[in-house]
C-alpha cells in the first residue's frame, strides 16, 4: 500500500536521500553554532538543559546504536504528545515533568548523534531539536488557553523550522531532491501531533490516539531510516538481516506497548474521560503484537500469547482501580495475579523459542516491567510526576533490551518469517491533512 503525504508520495528511498541530506547539513553547519530560538519563542518554555539528565548508554555495536536512534525518536514522539496533552488540561506540574521527560529524550538524541558522527552534529542537532519542542509547547499551550494568536505564532516557528529542515535537505541532495518533497518528511512527523493535539483539545480522543499511534509508528521508522544512513554502508546492510529486523519491530511494538499502557493505567487512575480511548489503543497494539507472534509460529502460539497478553494488560489495569479506590487487598490481589502470568509468560516465550522456558533472565525482564508500570501509577496518583516520568522513560527504554532478547531466544530462522520490506504504517505516513 502506497504511503502519501499531504498529497506527495514519498519513497523509502527518497526518504533515505532526505534523511542523508539533513545529516550533511548538520554536519556541514555545525561550526555556525547553535540555532537561536524562534522570534518570539520563550526560552522558559522548554527546561533546561542537565547532562547530568541523559541515561543514554554505550551502544555495544554499530547496529545497537542503530535501534537506539530509532527507540528515542519514537519516544519522542509520545513524549511530544504527552507533553502537549498536559499543557492542554492545564496540569502545570504534569506539564514541567513532561517538558524534563523531553528534554532527557533531546539529550539522549544528541549524545547518540555526536557518537554516530562528531561533537558539532551533536550539538546542531540539539539546537535544532529544542526549537521544534519549544514551538510544540508554545501551540499546546495557545489550544489550553484558546489563545488563537500564540497558536499562529507556533505555526509559523514551525514553518519556519520545517523550511530549514528542508533546505537542509535539498541543498545537501545537489538538486536530486526537491524542497517541498523534503519538507513533507519533516511536516509529517509535526502534523502528527498538531492533529492529535487538536483532536484532543475537543474530546475528540479515538481520534487523538488514532494520531498518537501513527506519528510513534512514523517518527520510529524515521530513526531507522536516519540510522541506515549514519552507518557505513557495510555496517547498515546488517540491519537488513532477519535477526535485527525482528529486534527493531518488536522493539516498536514492545515499546508503544509501554507507552499506550501508561496513557490507559493513567486515564483509569484518574477517571479520565479518554480512557474508552486509550483502552482502543491498547488493544490495536495487542493485535498488531499478535500478528507478529502468528507470523512467527502460527496457531496455537498465536492465541495462547494473545489470552496471556490480555490478561496480563487487565491485570495492570486492576491494580490501577485499586490504586484509585484506595482498595489494598485488590492491589496485592493484582500483583499476585501479575507474578503468576509473568512466570507463565517466560515459560511460553521459552518454549517458543526452544530455549530454556522459564529463563531468569527473561522472567527478571517481565517483572522489571510490571513493577515499573505499577510504580509510576504510585508515583502518579500521588502527584510525583517526576518520579513517575522517570519510571516510565525507564520501562519504554528497557523494551530495546527485551526485544533483543526475544530476537535472539528466536533465532535466525524464525526471525526470517518475518516479512522484508517497509511497514504499511512506517516511515512516510500519511499525514493528518493540509493545515
Amino acid at each position: 500500500m502506497s504511503r502519501t503525504e499531504n498529497g506527495h508520495h514519498l519513497s523509502g528511498r527518497v526518504l533515505l536521500g532526505a534523511v542523508l541530506a539533513l545529516l550533511l547539513a548538520m554536519v556541514g553547519c555545525a561550526a555556525q553554532g547553535p540555532t537561536p530560538p524562534p522570534a518570539g519563542a520563550s526560552t522558559a518554555a522548554a527546561p533546561p538543559h542537565d547532562s547530568a539528565a541523559s541515561s543514554a548508554p554505550v551502544p555495544a555495536s554499530l547496529q545497537d546504536a542503530a535501534i537506539r536512534l530509532e527507540s528515542l525518536l519514537g519516544q519522542h514522539a509520545v513524549l511530544a504528545a504527552d507533553m502537549m496533552r498536559g499543557r492542554i488540561r492545564n496540569d502545570e506540574d504534569f506539564g514541567q515533568a513532561a517538558s524534563a521527560a523531553l528534554t532527557r529524550n533531546t539529550d539522549d538524541l544528541a549524545q547518540l548523534v555526536g557518537a554516530l558522527s562528531d561533537a558539532p552534529a551533536a550539538d546542531r542537532f540539539r539546537a535544532v531539536w529544542a526549537n521544534h519542542v519549544i514551538a510544540l509547547f508554545t501551540y499546546s499551550r495557545g489550544l489550553a488557553n484558546d489563545d488563537a494568536a500564540a497558536r499562529d505564532q507556533a505555526r509559523a516557528q514551525l514553518v519556519r523550522f520545517e523550511d530549514e529542515i528542508a533546505g537542509f535537505f535539498a541543498s545537501a541532495a545537489q538538486g536530486r531532491l526537491s524542497p517541498e518533497t523534503a519538507r513533507s518528511a519533516v511536516l509529517t512527523h509535526v502534523d502528527h501531533l498538531l492533529a492529535q493535539a487538536d483532536a484532543y483539545v475537543t474530546g475528540d480522543y479515538a481520534r487523538s490516539n488514532e494520531l498518537y499511534r501513527q506519528g510513534y509508528t512514523h517518527t520510529f521508522g524515521l530513526g531507522q531510516a536516519l540510522a541506515a544512513t549514519l552507518l557505513p554502508a557495510d555496517q547498515a546492510a546488517v540491519l537488513a538481516e532477519p535477526q535485527w529486523r525482528l529486534r527493531s519491530e518488536l522493539g516498536r511494538l514492545l515499546g508503544e506497548h509501554v507507552a499506550l499502557a501508561i496513557a490507559a493505567l493513567r486515564a483509569g487512575a484518574t477517571d479520565s474521560p479518554d480512557l474508552a480511548a486509550a483502552g482502543a489503543a491498547l488493544d490495536g497494539n495487542t493485535n498488531d503484537l499478535t500478528g507478529v507472534v502468528d507470523t512467527l509460529f502460527g496457531e496455537p502460539t498465536r492465541t495462547v500469547f494473545r489470552t496471556l497478553w490480555a490478561d496480563h494488560i487487565d491485570q495492570l489495569l486492576a491494580y490501577t482501580a485499586a490504586v484509585a479506590a484506595h482498595d489494598q487487598g485488590r492491589r496485592d490481589a493484582a500483583q499476585a495475579a501479575l507474578r503468576s502470568l509473568e512466570q507463565r509468560a517466560a515459560g511460553f516465550l521459552g518454549a517458543a523459542a526452544a530455549s530454556t522456558p522459564g529463563s531468569p533472565q527473561l522472567v527478571q525482564a517481565l517483572v522489571a516491567h510490571d513493577d515499573m508500570l505499577l510504580r509510576q501509577v504510585d508515583a502518579f496518583v500521588t502527584k510525583d510526576y517526576r518520579q513517575a516520568n522517570d519510571l516510565s522513560y525507564r520501562a519504554y527504554q528497557d523494551m530495546s533490551g527485551l526485544a533483543g532478547q526475544l530476537s535472539d531466544a528466536f533465532g535466525a530462522t524464525v526471525a526470517a518469517r518475518l516479512p522484508a520490506g517497509g511497514r504499511q504504517t512506517g516511515v512516510g505516513g500519511t499525514a493528518p491533512g493540509p493545515r
